[in-house]
């Protein structure tokens, strides 16, 4: 097997700026969410032309492509990119700026499918070298609920064949380029919108004794609701409960009839998740009912929580430090942001790693989901190698 590294990593150079290309035409061309048509035909056509046979239309705007080696029913991987972008204008000034105003692969999408194409060039070379199959999952959606994830697993992405282990791979600009980083066990939460309608009876400012202050209930329930994650939760599981809409339509002078607050609940324990929905409703029921108003509360179930499994991360960091060296191969922390790779954990053995894309020295410090963001392309010599190394190494188990 270590007879191949040398070849991916030459591959991989060769490649790169072939895959720069790439993801400078995808990023000049984002589309939303469940919206990508051009880029799942960009997508298409590159794969045929390294002798691939894409199925499109998986989820309408998904792509997948099956890269046969020897012996190809032994053992199967899956590989995943997601290729869909952000409702945000770009303020960079770059050759490669989108052209798509209001639209922006701000979260480093067009990365991780271009990256991906580089990797299916790189595989596709070295058919003959390895045995199993590799399946590449190019999804739409993932920025938007219900995840083209969940969409593409209803639609049988994870079966003829099934992969007996998924990897995929996330920018991650605080790390700089040339660096990776790995997480075993727990490592993204899970994503639940709350919707909360606090109801009273609205009037006079002047006159608060003859009304039932919403207002005031809000501000109550607000408070006392963040005792969900400081005083009920399990110190040792993660929670956030945030509240970033609170819409109160009254003036200086008048008491609205209701309040609607919008927020998230997110954690990293699945059980927990549900009890502390039941919670919500409780407190927020009990705290209006006594203040003599009401509310009426929707949760929406969104991304569950990221589950590396332990064993299949564990390798992939060694072959990680095997690529790239030990010097360049580091530990994550915990992440409080939501992916919709999360559903394929639940289903398969998976391994979410992130691809180092900073360069404090050039300028390249934005967080993704800023009109800043933009990476280090170095990166696009190492994510993609890197990745067919995983993936050709995870097949050898079976053989």
């Amino acid at each position: 097997m270590n007879s191949l590294l040398p070849q991916i990593k030459s591959l991989s150079r060769e490649l790169a700026e072939q895959v720069v290309g790439y993801r400078r035409h995808l990023h000049q061309h984002p589309e939303l969410s469940f919206q990508e048509h051009q880029t799942a035909r960009f997508v298409a056509e590159t794969l045929t032309s390294f002798g691939l046979s894409p199925q499109t239309g998986v989820a309408d705007t998904g792509v997948v492509a099956l890269i046969k080696g020897k012996n190809p029913d032994s053992r199967t991987v899956a590989l995943r990119a997601d290729m869909d972008a952000l409702p945000i204008y770009e303020a960079n000034d770059v050759p490669y700026k989108s052209k798509n105003e209001g639209v922006m692969h701000a979260c480093g999408h067009d990365v991780h499918t271009s990256s991906l194409l580089g990797v299916a060039n790189i595989l596709q070379q070295l058919r003959e070298e390895f045995e199993g199959t590799v399946k590449l999952v190019f999804q739409p959606g993932e920025e938007r609920f219900p995840g083209g994830a969940s969409l593409m697993i209803k639609e049988g992405v994870l079966q003829n064949p099934s992969p007996q282990t998924m990897l995929g791979q996330h920018v991650l600009p605080q790390l700089p380029a040339g660096k990776i980083g790995f997480r075993e066990g727990m490592y993204m939460a899970s994503a639940d919108e709350i919707y909360l309608t606090i109801k009273g009876k609205g009037g006079h400012a002047a006159m608060p004794e003859k009304n039932i202050d919403p207002v005031m209930i809000t501000a109550q329930l607000l408070v006392t609701l963040q005792q969900v994650v400081s005083r009920v939760a399990n110190p040792k599981i993660p929670s956030v409960l945030s509240f970033g809409k609170v819409i109160a339509q009254g003036a200086t002078n008048v008491i609205p009839n209701e309040v609607h607050l919008e927020g998230t609940f997110r954690t990293l324990d699945e059980e927990w998740r549900y009890q502390a929905h039941q919670k919500i409703k409780d407190i927020a029921y009990g705290l209006c009912s006594g203040l003599g108003g009401s509310c009426d509360i929707d949760i929406k179930v969104g991304y569950p929580s990221l589950q590396n499994n332990p064993e299949l991360t564990q390798r992939s960091k060694k072959l990680a430090i095997d690529y790239l060296g030990e010097d360049n191969v580091v530990d994550l922390d915990l992440w409080m942001a939501a992916e919709d790779f999360a559903y394929y954990t639940h289903h398969v053995d998976a391994c979410f790693y992130r691809l180092g894309t900073g360069n404090e020295a050039k300028g390249i410090t934005s967080g993704v989901h800023t009109p800043t963001f933009d990476i280090d392309e170095h990166a696009l010599e190492i994510g993609p190698g890197l990745m067919a190394w995983l993936a050709i190494s995870e097949l050898q188990l079976g053989n």
